[in-house]
């Protein structure tokens, strides 16, 4: 029988606005039990200071030239995480820890994935097992190092008996799908990104207001969109290269053809447009493999922009449900910290994270590093 372990998973995500923490008891193979989950919130200091610095890193060479507010930055956010780890030990057991970071620059194409976090830091704050850096040896191995959470998402089908084949779209910042064919463990599901999910709108918002973003899709909802800055943004999307790329990064994606537009406008258009990239890509992805989907399963802070998944739904008949993943008794806003914590046991055991299928990697690769003293 495989070992279980009380393990914390900290994730996060693209849209920098905090933490989410974790704690399920896992063999990291075929059992799972979810213990607590809880968000913590960036400061506003943290939040304004991620935001500003991640616009500033477009390519390798600006890792280097911002190397110093990277650093800085680095030890904010990990003495952060340590407050969240510390805060959760008075009242909860667990002996390992998941430390994703916070991504700031992902580049598949230049084999980089850069999430800011200091373990061995983290470490010393809490004298915890970490495991972190979960995508490097993906990438070293020929991945793409994202998405990672696909075999997360095939336990979970089998646990919650999910009606396969099925397919589990989480919009976050960026958009990605797991399609699940059957309950073979380790085969028979694929995954990718396949465009943005908050990140533009939220951009938008942030820029162009005093909010974070668009709370249930309200803003975009009372605007109208620009059929003609519509049609020219889609066209230079479908024109783009490295049409095939199965991880993508913010910065894959710009609002910028959105420029003069009023706040509710700016919001309909180019929450239009996401919506136009993940409908047109999950059709894509159906018609590709010949899945006979009966439900997609929404997971990820953009399943309640219910104006965006309204105009997702358009994309498909009768015959395609759109389901909260929550009507599984799972919450939809925690499966990718859940996922690390998942992903750290599985690590801990040297058994493969990533797959061809999932990242592209050239065969089922294990990940992560251990610091445990």
């Amino acid at each position: 029988m495989q070992q279980k372990h009380n393990s914390l998973g900290l994730m996060s995500g693209t849209s920098g606005d905090g933490v989410d923490a974790s704690i399920i008891v896992s063999n990291g193979v075929d059992t799972y039990e979810s213990i607590k989950d809880q968000f913590y919130e960036y400061d506003n200091e943290i939040y304004d200071k991620f935001h500003i610095l991640k616009e500033k890193i477009n390519n390798p060479n600006d890792l280097k030239v911002f190397e110093k507010e990277l650093r800085d930055l680095e030890r904010i956010i990990t003495i952060f995480h340590a407050k969240v780890i510390n805060d959760l030990i008075q009242k909860n057991n667990f002996s390992l820890i998941g430390f994703h970071g916070q991504t700031i620059y992902h580049n598949a194409k230049n084999k980089i994935s850069y999430q800011l976090g200091d373990a061995k830091l983290l470490f010393q704050l809490t004298k915890k097992k970490i495991v972190f850096n979960f995508r490097k040896n993906d990438i070293l191995n020929g991945g793409e190092g994202a998405p990672l959470t696909p075999l997360f998402h095939k336990l979970l089908s089998l646990k919650k008996n999910f009606e396969l084949p099925v397919c589990i779209l989480n919009i976050g910042g960026i958009s990605n799908i797991t399609i699940i064919s059957n309950e073979a463990i380790y085969e028979n599901f694929f995954s990718k990104d396949i465009g943005p999910g908050n990140c533009l709108i939220d951009t938008w918002i942030r820029k162009n207001s005093n909010k974070k973003f668009d709370k249930d899709g309200l803003l975009a909802s009372s605007g109208k969109k620009n059929e003609i800055i519509l049609e020219q943004a889609q066209e230079l999307y479908a024109n783009r290269i490295n049409k095939e790329k199965i991880s993508l990064d913010v910065n894959d994606f710009d609002i910028s053809f959105a420029r003069g537009l009023s706040l509710e406008d700016g919001a309909s258009t180019i929450t239009e447009f996401s919506a136009n990239i993940i409908g047109d890509s999950l059709k894509e992805s159906f018609k590709k493999f010949n899945f006979n989907i009966k439900e997609i399963l929404l997971c990820g802070g953009g399943r309640k922009n219910k104006f965006l998944i309204d105009k997702i739904k358009k994309y498909f008949s009768k015959d395609i449900k759109l389901r909260l993943i929550d009507e599984y008794k799972i919450d939809g806003d925690f499966i990718e910290s859940q996922a690390f914590a998942f992903l750290a046991i599985r690590s801990l055991k040297k058994l493969p994270l990533s797959f061809p299928n999932t990242t592209n990697c050239k065969k089922p690769c294990s990940g992560g590093e251990l610091i445990e003293s």
